[in-house]
Parts: structure tokens; C-alpha cells; sequence
């Protein structure tokens, strides 16, 4: 690129952060794509000069990855995003997943959202990982040699394709088990074609595959193949299985018709536009939704109402409202606690916080009318709360969203068949990313419910670990 901001050691001062415009509420709620309007590229090579190169680049320690931030802002401002590319692609397998949907927490703690609006990191890798793929610079990963080890991952989340794709660069035969129809674990089912399109997913998977990865899918382990088979026809075991059990509400009335779990909800929205001829979906039309919980995923599933066309959408947590800017016991670089609003909430929904669910009221016929709620007021320093007399009413919904978070991994017969041990919190023993002798454990099942950057690096770390297992010497591949 021939123009680039002139005067970058000021461009913090000068530059005000930008981002891509999206289509309004209106627009995009009528389909489920991606939504976000295309970028000029010179405003991200101007946006890549707000980076100030600091001396300790606390983006890049935040980062589960290890991204080397200011040196791939650098490329960029300098045109070379080819270098870009090749920077980010060391310590990142898949920028086009992350550069769509990670929370970025190296934007949180980038020095100049000190006083001012962060580098738009999470928009410049995207940026830098789409022209990669336009201009043909993301290559087929396959090894120079085969090392004849054979080694099985469970699960095609983040964690599992890391974990395939470290593994299969350095030698090994490396075969995904998926029980379900098509490879991407949550990132395919539980998000949202409007936050990450489906053929996102796919493209990577295509250069998986011509890599030599193969992938056995609608096949779960212990059911369709004995966990004793894989441990006869494999020298290696790699389980990033997740941790996708969602908690329960436990209060009167809920075995009533229309109350469903959020990852249900969003899966067969998922693998409707997928294509899967399983899908039996759950519509929103024309009800009144209810959403109980205050998450991303309690997000999705607005986003999702909105675009089945429901009639109202409103959001219940227990919890505080946070308040609109950093509290002193929450400093930087921490993540900051502090009021957003998501794409899909601005789309249209009435949020109430301190909000405590007692009971779902259904009629005669089983299906659900209401949920009765109660005001709650919290103690100092959330130590308890008080639930606030005579504030008690019913919520009118049709249907009703569950969106609690996730329970630890249940102690399955799977893994007892691998001879995994759990501990005290039910999260499985390790040592190096080793449970047992041949069998390695990464991601949500590892560390519980987390973010698809950490599931990525999880995904790396087990490989070096298993690598290391399979050759008995220092491995490289984590650096």
C-alpha cells in the first residue's frame, strides 16, 4: 500500500478508534449472516498506527496466545501484510475464528484504553487473516515426513483442531472423533451464524483435511466406537470433549412446555441453516422471550429471537448491573467490569439486573404463561442478598431461554474407560496436560467453560505435550 499515516508516533493523539459500520437493527435482524460493512483497507493500515509500540506490551501478556500484537500492527502500517500474516500465524491457528468472535482481551488491556479507546486488535486480525486467504498465502500444513504414531482427538472444537493441526505439522496420523454430524463443536453449533458464518469453518477444515487430518464425524466415542478400540488402534489420545452440560433452574414449574436450555435453542437454529435434516427447531415467533441470564450466550439467544421474529424479547440476571466505568478494585490491565451493551442487545430488549427467578407459571394445558421473579438487594460486597418485600410480580413469556453458564465435566463412563481421575472440583488430574499415561486432556474439559482463544491454546499446549510423549524429546511446536 502506498499511503500510510504520516505521522505515527502521534497517531494515538490523532487518530480516533474505528471500526467497521454494521447494518441497523432493521436490516440485519431479517437473515442470519454476518452483518458488519465492508472496511477500506487504508483505515485499517491507519487504524494500525494508533498501536504505540509500548515498552511493555501488556495486549500481548493478556493475550492466551501470545500474539505478538505490536509487531503484526507494525506490518501492517508498513503495507507488508503478508508479514502480518506470518507473525500472526505463529502462535495463532485459526486469527479468522478469533478475529470474530473473542471477547479480546488484549484490546482490555492495551496501555492507550488507559484514557482512550483501545487498538482495534480483534478487527486488524481479522483483517489480516482474510487477505491472507485472498491473496493465497495460508498454506496446507502438511508435514515433510510422517513419524507413524497414530494419535486420535476427541472433539472438533477449537481445542481438537489446534490440537490436530500442531500434531499433524510435526509427523503424526492424526484422526478427529466428532459425535456429531459436522466438525466445529460449539463454534458450528452453539454461535450463531450472524457473529461467525459457517463457511468460516469449513474453509479451514478444507485445508485441514488436504493436510492429511482425517476426520470421523457422527461418531461418539463409547457408543459408536469402544473406548478400548481407540486405545488398541491409537498411540496417543487427545480428549477435548468440552464441558457443554448447561447448569439447571431448579425452581417449581420447570417441566413446562416451552422452557428450553440456550444451547438447544441456538443448535437447532444452527443446524437448521446448516442443512442437518435432524433439526427440529424452537421458534420464537410471535412469543414473548424470556432470556435468564446475562452472558454471551444469553446474548446469542437474543440475536436469535430477534431473527425468528418474536414478539418481545426481555433479559433477567441475578446479578448487579456493573457500572459504567472501571471501579478502583477493578484496575487495569484487569478485564474490566463494566456495563456493555452487545450487537444483539441493541436490536431491541428491556435488561433487568438484581432479579431473582422463584417459579414458571404455565396453564392448563402445560405451557408455560410467566415466570414469578422477586427484587433482590445485594450485601456489601456480595457476600448475600435480601430478597426485597413486596416486590414480586410474573413475567409474561411464551418462551423461555435458559442461559446460566455450564457445569463442570460430568464424570462419564468415557473417561473412567481411559482411566481419567477427577478431582475435588471434577476437573480431570493432569500433570502437563497428561491425565494418563497415553491420554491428554485440553479445553473447557480441562480448564471448564472458557474462551475459544484459551481453548486454542490449550488445544497447542497438549499437542507439545503429547508430542513430546510420542518422540521423547524436547518438542518446539508450542513456540
Amino acid at each position: 500500500m502506498e499511503k500510510k499515516y504520516i505521522n505515527k508516533p502521534l497517531a494515538f493523539l490523532e487518530l480516533p478508534r474505528e471500526l467497521p459500520s454494521a447494518q441497523e437493527p432493521e436490516t440485519r435482524t431479517k437473515h442470519f449472516g454476518e452483518f458488519l460493512e465492508p472496511f477500506p483497507q487504508e483505515k485499517t493500515v491507519e487504524q494500525s498506527a494508533r498501536c504505540m509500540d509500548c515498552g511493555i506490551p501488556f495486549c500481548h501478556s493478556a493475550c492466551p496466545l501470545g500474539n505478538d500484537i505490536p509487531a503484526f500492527n507494525e506490518a501492517v502500517y508498513e503495507g507488508n501484510w503478508e508479514k502480518a500474516f506470518h507473525i500472526l500465524d505463529k502462535t495463532n491457528n485459526f486469527p479468522e475464528f478469533t478475529g470474530r468472535v473473542c471477547p479480546a482481551p488484549c484490546e482490555k488491556s492495551c496501555v492507550l484504553s488507559i484514557q482512550q479507546s483501545p487498538v482495534s486488535i480483534e478487527h486488524i486480525e481479522k483483517s489480516i487473516i482474510e487477505e491472507a486467504y485472498h491473496k493465497g498465502w495460508v498454506n496446507v500444513k502438511a508435514p515433510k515426513a510422517r513419524t507413524g504414531k497414530k494419535v486420535a482427538v476427541i472433539g472438533s472444537g477449537p481445542a481438537g483442531l489446534a490440537a490436530a493441526e500442531q500434531l499433524n505439522e510435526a509427523g503424526h496420523e492424526i484422526t478427529i472423533f466428532e459425535k456429531d454430524q459436522k466438525a466445529g463443536g460449539l463454534m458450528r453449533y452453539g454461535i450463531p451464524d450472524f457473529k461467525l458464518e459457517k463457511w468460516v469453518i469449513d474453509r479451514r477444515l478444507s485445508f485441514m483435511v488436504k493436510a492429511g487430518i482425517k476426520f470421523e464425524c457422527g461418531k461418539e466415542i463409547g457408543k459408536d466406537i469402544s473406548a478400548e478400540d481407540i486405545q488398541a488402534n491409537f498411540d496417543a489420545i487427545v480428549l477435548c470433549t468440552g464441558a457443554p452440560v448447561a447448569r439447571e433452574m431448579e425452581i417449581p414449574g420447570s417441566g413446562l412446555k416451552g422452557i428450553h436450555k440456550a444451547m438447544e435453542y441456538l443448535t437447532l437454529q444452527n443446524q437448521e441453516i446448516g442443512g442437518e435434516t435432524t433439526a427440529t427447531g424452537i421458534s420464537a415467533k410471535d412469543k414473548k422471550v424470556l432470556v435468564i441470564g446475562g452472558g454471551d450466550t444469553g446474548s446469542d439467544c437474543i440475536g436469535t429471537a430477534h431473527r425468528q421474529e418474536a414478539d418481545s424479547v426481555y433479559q433477567i440476571t441475578w446479578g448487579l448491573m456493573p457500572p459504567e466505568e472501571r471501579k478502583l478494585e477493578n484496575p487495569w490491565p484487569e478485564w474490566p467490569m463494566v456495563f456493555e451493551t452487545s450487537s444483539s442487545q441493541q436490536e431491541g430488549v428491556e435488561r433487568q439486573w438484581n432479579i431473582l427467578s422463584k417459579e414458571f407459571i404455565g396453564d392448563e394445558k402445560g405451557n408455560l404463561t410467566g415466570l414469578k421473579v422477586i427484587e433482590i438487594e445485594w450485601e456489601t460486597g456480595r457476600k448475600g442478598f435480601n430478597e426485597i418485600e413486596g416486590s414480586e410480580r410474573i413475567i409474561p413469556c411464551e418462551l423461555a431461554l435458559i442461559s446460566i453458564g455450564f457445569q463442570k465435566p460430568k464424570r462419564n463412563p468415557l473417561y473412567e474407560a481411559f482411566g481419567i481421575s477427577f478431582d475435588e472440583k471434577d476437573l480431570p488430574n493432569f500433570d502437563n496436560y497428561k491425565a494418563t499415561e497415553s491420554v491428554f486432556v485440553a479445553g473447557d474439559l480441562k480448564r471448564g467453560a472458557s474462551l475459544i482463544v484459551w481453548a486454542i491454546q490449550e488445544g497447542r499446549e497438549a499437542a507439545a505435550a503429547c508430542h513430546d510423549f510420542l518422540s521423547q524429546r524436547s518438542s518446539v511446536l508450542k513456540n
